[in-house]
């Protein structure tokens, strides 16, 4: 028998909501979970810990401390400030992840940066991207994007639409330098190992809920954490499992049977 589940990471869009509606069973996972330790983690770059917090109250459920928030800005600017202490960046992005940066002790300087850094929302123009293109081949700049998505879902006046993701974003900076960026957001390990370094836990400790298996199950996977899908997400009840891509310890089509299923395996 596996042992017991100790610590729960969970992504959220797709799972906990979509747009600023609460999906169905989100409050009771919250609930089952909050003695547990417990991390959220997004590749989504574009808002503060403080910003996803008061997001999620809301919508009704409970308001988490913004230190249990890991966004890939946050993993970005740990990795860059590993790598180089002191660097200096310029980045595309909203200002969650220019926060984040400095947080970490970067320092902006569109003249002689260390790292370009691509996030995600607005901020790409053909000035940006020349600047970017030539700290990298003129200055030796390292080009950085903070997660792989190619588009990402949204809600724009009650509909849903699709955005590109940073993966989208840092394409052609990457192909005008011939350059692949690193990559820091879900699948890589990055954001797996921050979490369970702030919780104190093994990876295998872990349990990994997303609605994703390119980004949540397989990067779970990866680093030895249990992983359940939810398909309350894009990737829907009647979706086929990609061939290459490792399967689920648990796949529900939503939280409320993905709680029942995982019950006998939580701690606490």
């Amino acid at each position: 028998m596996k042992p017991s589940i100790r610590a729960v990471l969970l992504d959220m869009d797709g799972v906990l909501y979509h747009g600023d509606t609460r999906l169905p069973g989100a409050r009771a996972l919250l609930q089952r979970i909050e003695a547990m330790p417990h991390l959220f983690l997004t590749n989504n770059p574009r808002r503060t810990p403080e910003a996803v917090a008061n997001r999620l109250a809301a919508m009704g459920l409970p308001r988490p401390q913004p230190t249990q928030i890991l966004t890939s800005a946050l993993a970005t600017a740990e990795r860059l400030a590993r790598l180089k202490p002191g660097f200096s960046w310029f980045a595309i992005g909203e200002g969650g992840l220019e926060a984040a940066l400095a947080a970490a002790g970067g320092r902006a300087d569109v003249q002689r940066a260390d790292f370009v850094v691509v996030g995600e929302g607005p901020g790409i123009d053909f000035d940006s991207l020349t600047t970017a293109i030539n700290l990298i081949l003129k200055q030796g700049a390292q080009l950085v994007v903070t997660n792989p998505d190619a588009s990402v879902d949204d809600q724009h006046q009650g509909q849903h639409r699709v955005l590109p993701g940073g993966g989208a974003l840092v394409a052609p900076i990457a192909i005008a330098c011939e350059v692949e960026p690193l990559i820091i957001g879900k699948p890589q390990p990055t954001l797996f190992e921050m979490a369970c370094a702030r919780l104190g836990v093994e990876p295998a400790d872990c349990l990994m809920i997303g609605d994703r298996p390119d980004t949540d199950i397989a990067g779970a996977m990866a680093v030895g954490m249990r992983a359940a899908l939810v398909r309350s997400g894009r990737f829907g009840p009647d979706a086929s499992w990609p061939a290459d891509l490792p399967r689920p310890h648990w796949d529900a089509p939503d939280l409320q049977q993905l709680l029942t299923a995982i019950e006998p395996w939580l701690l606490g």
